[in-house]
């Protein structure tokens, strides 16, 4: 097998046939010419399949080591083409720590077509046994979480929505925050991973995206099936974006770590931070896993400043460091989860793991660090 950069760069990507283009062409494209009823040259209408789509869907099953890839209009609805497929009865365990968005679908959406959802922390591969039932079809987790940081044992569960041959249940890993580069959920017996391509796959904060990476055919009927008949697929433009983000993630992915391993020990040395969430820091209580079945730690990093006031005031202070929601492109992004991306948990949603007023998250990018540590103590000086 290939590295990963050369996979990367070339997988999926040969150069157009046509033209000798080394880029692959966006096939804005909606219909093709048929020659006759029921001969095509593999494309017949772009909500089905478009030749951009193709190459990166065949780009990002092997950069994850699985069997196919499915691209969507967002990581949300990859998330939704995921559960859709289930059906009246079925049972779906979720972490009880992750993107705020994702309870919201499943709570407000999901669960009305008699889907049923129990939320459990999947950093304890205990409470994951316990919720197991005859009926439940999906185990779905992040790791690490979004914002608390934990870390789930994938090995663990995987064996454990495995124990049964005869109730296998899927496991999904969202493997958005370490990308293919730093983590391979499959290698650990996971059976799907999805991500939102808009974060590090994509790399630049200019398009929407998610994609969906399975293992087995069944899979790949059932996301095919999904595209086709609802539509929300990704645009041949938003294709090609992550398609050349790609090209670029290994080296990406090493400063954002460099970056972000800098940041995260200026903040744990920091007097006025009681509290920095890293798995790459020895204190983090899941560093020695993290270690295990992580390349490398990453640039995302939840801090405590003490209050929703303290928050506000660092915010407003920083220069170099964009204030939004959003993670993953080479800019310095910092949000405040609260008010942003888990504001639909309510107050004691997110009290119960953990998440206070006075938190903040970064996506450390891959500015020159100097600059970033600067703008950071300037800021923080107001608290």
């Amino acid at each position: 097998m290939s590295g990963f950069s050369t996979r990367a760069i070339h997988d999926g990507q040969a150069p157009d046939p046509l033209t000798g283009a080394v880029n692959v062409p966006i096939y804005a494209s909606s219909t093709y010419a048929q020659e006759e009823i029921g001969k095509h040259r593999g494309y017949e209408y772009s909500r089905v399949s478009n030749p951009t789509r193709t190459a990166l869907e065949e780009n990002l099953a092997s950069l994850e080591g699985g069997a196919s890839a499915h691209v969507f209009s967002s990581g949300m609805a990859a998330i939704a083409a995921m559960v859709t497929m289930f059906k009246t009865g079925d049972h779906v365990i979720c972490g009880s720590n992750v993107y705020g968005c994702k309870p919201r679908l499943f709570g407000h959406i999901i669960a009305n077509y008699g889907i049923v959802f129990t939320y459990v922390d999947t950093t304890d591969a205990e409470q994951v046994r316990r919720a197991i039932q005859p009926n439940t079809r999906l185990v779905h987790i992040e790791t690490p979480t979004n914002p608390m940081m934990g870390v789930t044992d994938i090995r663990a569960i995987a064996d454990i929505c495995h124990q049964s041959a005869d109730h296998r249940v899927d496991l999904s890993v969202d493997n958005t925050f370490m990308s293919p580069y730093f983590q391979r959920p499959l290698e650990f017996g996971a059976d799907i991973v999805m991500h939102s391509t808009t974060k590090f796959l994509n790399g630049h904060s200019d398009g929407l995206g998610g994609v969906l990476v399975g293992t087995t055919p069944a899979h790949k009927e059932a996301y095919e099936f999904v595209q086709k008949c609802t539509g929300g697929i990704l645009s041949p433009f938003e294709c090609f974006l992550v398609l050349r983000g790609v090209k670029t993630l290994a080296v990406r992915m090493k400063q954002h770590e460099v970056n972000g391993y800098a940041v995260a020990n200026y903040l744990a040395g920091h007097a006025k931070i009681p509290t920095v969430l890293y798995p790459g820091l020895p204190q983090h209580p899941q560093h020695v896993l993290a270690r295990r079945q992580m390349s490398g730690y990453g640039s995302l990093i939840t801090f405590e400043t003490g209050s929703l006031e303290n928050a506000n005031a660092m915010l407003r202070r920083l220069k170099i460091c964009v204030v939004g929601e959003s993670l993953g492109g080479v800019e310095t992004l910092i949000s405040h989860p609260a008010t942003m991306t888990h504001a639909a948990l309510g107050e004691a949603g997110r009290a119960k793991i953990g998440l206070t007023d006075g938190m903040l998250r970064i996506s450390v990018g891959i500015e020159d660090a100097e600059d970033l540590l600067e703008d950071l103590d300037q800021a923080l000086s107001v608290l």
